[in-house]
């Protein structure tokens, strides 16, 4: 089970995630550019080459998969000190894995060929295991970062210990340099050696159809008119994202709050947006048990 749970780091715990975030980024895309370089030099025939242009690598060369790439982590902190920064069991078991599990997913579907993240595409890292309980009453420790205060509004069900936490950012600023408005939460993975019940079979299922006039129609009767977010929000969203200009030295030196206002604003929207497809769906679930 995942418990979510917001966390309040201070300036200098908030400045080093989000460098971790940065450095986890750069170094998923380069394990993924070392892939695609393995790959481009074995798509052409053993007898003849691409007419346009073609990547040459050494045949000697293994498929860089995750072994190798995690041995290969050894080397690149040799001349990246970006990497020793941050928790080697978050490179090791969270970066490299997380894209071989896109490559592993690939292979079976047949698609969705991994990409690359660009800045502020990667939002969240993994500490995958932990020996001792993390939470010490209202903070929760967290290796090369520290205590954190935390908001555990529920707590942990006795006889679960916690497997692992995962810290993710949620920031909606435009700026490069600086993220004001940025939300923190962790997820835990909590886990015991029980054994739990299937749930048994309950309500009926029942028909829906998705339609143009009315966003869907259930056989029950029950009709959910199209939902207007971007017509009832687009002039909340237009202020937000166009404020007034300042006037004075004073209010341009205010721009970090006024952006940090910005940010908080587009989130209480996106929430909105968020639980009003809540209560559509909360609609269908609770006099039925599946679709058909």
């Amino acid at each position: 089970m995942n418990y979510t749970y917001r966390v309040y780091p201070d300036a200098a715990q908030q400045e080093l995630m989000l460098s971790w975030l940065e450095t986890c980024r750069r170094l998923y895309n380069r394990c993924l550019r070392d892939l695609k370089d393995w790959m481009n030099s074995r798509k052409c025939a053993i007898d003849r080459c691409s007419i346009n242009r073609e990547y040459i690598m050494s045949l000697d060369i293994p498929f860089p998969g995750y072994s190798s790439q995690k041995r290969q982590l050894t080397q690149w902190k040799k001349t990246d000190s970006s990497l020793k920064e941050v928790h080697s069991q978050v490179t090791q078991d969270d970066v490299v894995k997380r894209l071989h599990n896109s490559w592993e997913s690939f292979r079976k579907r047949g698609r969705g060929f991994p990409r690359f993240k660009k800045y502020g595409r990667y939002q969240s890292f993994l500490f995958p295991q932990f020996s001792t309980n993390p939470l010490k009453g209202s903070q929760i420790k967290l290796p090369k970062i520290g205590l954190v205060d935390i908001n555990l509004h529920r707590e942990i069900p006795d006889g679960f210990k916690i497997k692992g936490v995962r810290v993710v950012s949620r920031c909606r600023s435009r700026s490069v340099a600086f993220r004001p408005g940025t939300n923190w939460f962790v997820v835990i993975t909590i886990q015991a050696d029980v054994s739990v019940p299937d749930t048994p079979f309950f309500g009926r299922a029942i028909d829906v159809d998705v339609g143009l006039i009315d966003f869907l129609a259930t056989s029950d009767g029950l009709r959910i008119p199209r939902p207007k977010f971007f017509v009832d929000l687009q002039r909340k969203l237009k202020l937000t994202s166009d404020p007034a200009p300042s006037h004075g030295a004073r209010e341009r030196a205010s721009c970090c709050n006024v952006e940090r206002k910005e940010n908080k604003k587009g989130l209480r929207i996106m929430k909105r947006h968020k639980s009003r497809w809540h209560g559509y769906i909360t609609k269908l679930l609770i006099p039925v048990k599946i679709f058909t």
